[in-house]
Order: structure tokens, then sequence, then C-alpha cells
């Protein structure tokens, strides 16, 4: 695939942030959180025919209109547009961020025929997915891939510091909406609450924990899609086993670690966690569109051998209710904070670390019912949004399906173990693999 890049520029907040801004204090969540880039890319076909004369034209209006609306977003996200201060703030100083346009030699259609990684990774600002932020970097990353037939490719790459799948979400959806409405008074008929995090869970005087960042570990990614369907069918098999309304997520997630168990021949204990939004879960709840790291994973019960699909389900949603009964319902306790990070992150001492043997791990992660195409920046819907491979071994990304009743699942294992994994016929009777997206 041929890439030619076209510009590179630092797009700045259209509005300057009053001075009594100039410093946004972070979460005791986002403290502890590490620097990696959180990548996503949106697609969009050209509707007119790619022959179309007046295609060139429409793309440099399309230009105009993202930067423009670019700029007015970052003023009402402009935390976005400073640099990270410290492990604890950062400093809102209109810095703005990296925006990248490049030309491509092909046609959309092309990826979405192959949607291959080694596709994809061109997509994105200076190989950033993943990568841990730079201290010179900017904390947000864009780059506008401009097709031969008139189609464009949006990637946006987030440092994890400022927030999590959510805030990235809302931030591309937001940006959208005042592309879309650029004479709309007002700005966003529905602002982010961008100071949630130190006002309702301050990093005060707790503990300093060192960041978490992702550590490479020669990971693949392998995208399986579960179409709705196939979900429907599972649910009607757990659901015979009186497990109530079992959700999208709980039964693809059950499926996968029970798959990854038996096709790479692991103990039926091995440790299972799932990520949890906690924003509608703390007591009282947070507005969904609350900025920041509003996330945190709790472990499944493995205590006994369960092994089928309604087992772990429940296994699963026994686990959550568990972890919001005992947990997050406090965390607006700080007290309570403090004895909680303490507990999760101690280390033992020298004198007590004997040899343990590396202990296999899966980690759940869900992006789904979050407004994934809903981003509409004036030509219409994304034909798919996707994001590629994580270094963490043996996570998983679950991102909803085009249609909002299947889901993608972006698995990332080390390659002797990711080969085992997809060639097992339990996980291909309900998933296709890397399927063309047109």
């Amino acid at each position: 695939m041929e890439i030619e890049l076209i510009s590179r520029e630092v797009i700045k907040p259209s509005k300057p942030t009053p001075s009594y801004l100039n410093t946004h204090s972070l979460s005791f969540i986002d403290c502890v959180v590490g620097r990696n880039y959180v990548p996503l890319v949106y697609f969009y076909p050209n509707k007119a025919s790619e022959y179309d004369d007046n295609k060139n034209q429409e793309t440099i209006t399309k230009l105009s209109t993202l930067k423009k609306s670019l700029s007015e977003v970052l003023s009402i996200y402009y935390l976005f547009a400073g640099t990270i201060r410290d492990q604890l703030s950062i400093e809102c100083n209109d810095q703005g961020v990296l925006l990248l346009v490049t030309r491509i030699k092909s046609k959309v259609s092309d990826i979405l025929k192959n949607p291959s990684e080694a596709l994809l990774n061109p997509l994105f600002p200076d190989d950033l997915p993943w990568k841990v932020m730079g201290s010179s970097e900017s904390i947000l990353a864009i780059q506008i891939n401009c097709f031969e037939c008139g189609g464009i490719a949006i990637s946006v790459c987030m440092s994890h510091k400022v927030g999590d799948g959510s805030t990235l979400f809302n931030f591309v959806n937001d940006w959208a909406t005042l592309a879309r409405k650029p004479d709309e008074e007002g700005g966003l008929p529905f602002p982010p609450e961008l100071d949630a995090g130190a006002s309702v869970i301050p990093q005060s005087d707790l503990p300093i924990f060192p960041e978490r960042s992702f550590v490479k570990q020669n990971t693949l990614c392998r995208r399986l899609v579960f179409e709705g369907s196939k979900i429907e069918s599972l649910k009607a098999i757990v659901s015979s086993y009186k497990v109530e309304n079992p959700s999208r997520v709980e039964i693809v997630t059950a499926l996968i670690y029970k798959h990854a168990l038996s096709s790479l021949k692991l103990s039926n204990n091995t440790p299972l966690r799932v990520a949890v939004n906690l924003r509608k879960r703390m007591v009282p709840p947070l507005p969904q569109k609350s900025i920041g790291n509003w996330v945190w994973s709790f472990p499944v019960p493995r205590e006994n051998e369960e092994t089928e699909l309604h087992e772990l389900v429940t296994k699963i949603r026994e686990g959550l209710h568990d972890f919001c009964d005992k947990n997050v319902k406090h965390f607006r306790n700080l007290s309570f904070v403090s004895e909680f990070l303490k507990q999760i992150t101690s280390l033992p001492t020298k004198k007590e670390v004997t040899y343990v043997k590396p202990i296999t791990l899966f980690f759940f992660a869900s992006w789904c019912n979050l407004p994934t195409y809903e981003v509409d920046f004036g030509w219409g819907k994304p034909i798919w949004v996707t994001s590629i491979g994580s270094p963490v071994k043996n996570s998983v990304v679950l991102m909803d399906a085009k249609d909002g009743n299947g889901i993608e699942a972006l698995v990332n294992m080390q390659e002797h173990d990711l080969a085992k994994f997809e060639s097992g016929m339990e996980i291909l009777q309900y998933a296709s693999v890397n399927p063309i997206m047109v």
C-alpha cells in the first residue's frame, strides 16, 4: 500500500483555556494508569462515484471541516491539548494535538477486503498504537488518510493517562457532532464532565503507586467476529440452565475463555479478570461522559472447576456483583479507597520472594455499548470501526459489530498459542476469523 505524507501540523484549541483551568488534577485511578496510546480507526467510504471529478474538492472540504471542528472540540476537551506535567496532573497550556494527513494510492475497499494488521498499522500516526507516550509527544495524535477513491480513514491515538475507551469514543463522537453542526449555538448539547475524577476520587493524600504501563510481550492479534444470530443461539443454551438474561459480553467472554483453556490445555483454575465501567455503578452514579479512567478489573471466582458455558457466565456475573457490592459503591470514601489500593498493590519484600512460576492470566475489556458507529462528521456513519492488537498477551478487547447485535473480539496471544486457539473447532462454530468487511 503506497502512502504519502501530505501534511504534519499541530491543531490548537479555538479558544484559549482560562488561566484558572491551567492545572488539571488527575484521579487516583488516572495516577496509576500508564501512558500507552489507545488506538481507534474509523473508515468512511466515498458515497459518490469514485470517478466523480469533484471528489478531490470534496476531500479538501472534508479536511477543512475536520480541522476546524477539531480545534473547536479541543476548546471543550482542553486537557487533551495540554501536556502531562507529572504523574498527578496535566498542564492545560493549549500546546495542541498532532494531526497528520496522508494520501493513499488505493481504495478503502482494498483494506476492507483484507483487514490485516499490516494494512492497518500505517493508518496510525508515528507507530503510536499502544506505545508509551514520550515526554515531548502530544496527549492526542490523529491521522486522516485520504484514499484515491474519495474514502477516508480517521485514526486517533489517545494517551491512556487521560482516559479510558469510553473517554476516547465520546471525544470522537463530540468532534463529529461539531463538524456536522458547525452553526449550532452553545457547542455540544451534552458536554463532557471533565472534573469528575478530581472531585469524586482525588489523589489527595492517598499513596502514590507506580504507573502501570503495558509492556510489549511479542503478541499477535486475531480478530474474531461473532454474528448476532450466533450469540442469540448461545444465549438460548445458557438460558436453558436458568441463567436469566445473559448479556452478549458475558456470553462471548465466557466462550473465548472456555475455548482458550481447552485449546491451550490450561488448568480450569487459570485466573480470569474482567474490566468494568465504574461510572454507572458508583453510588450515586456518574455521568456517562465523565472524562478519565473510570475502569477497574475484578477477578472471576475460580475456586471450583466449572467448565460449562452457563457455569462460566454465572461466575462472571457473581464476580461483578461481588466486586461492585464490596468495593465500587464505596469508592467515594477515600479512607476505603486507600485501604483497597494497599491490598491490591502490595508487593512482597525481597526476603519474602521465592521462585514462583509465571502465572497465565486472561484479561477481558469491553468497549461494547459505547457510541461506536454513531460518529458522523457530515458524510455518513462509518462502515467499520476497529482497533489493533494490544501488547499484553492473553488480553481480549470486545467491540460492537456494525449491526449492534454482533461482537468483534480482538484476541491477543503469543504466536504459538494463537495458532492453537484459532484452529479449534469449538470457537469456529460461532465466530469468523478476520472476515472481510465489505
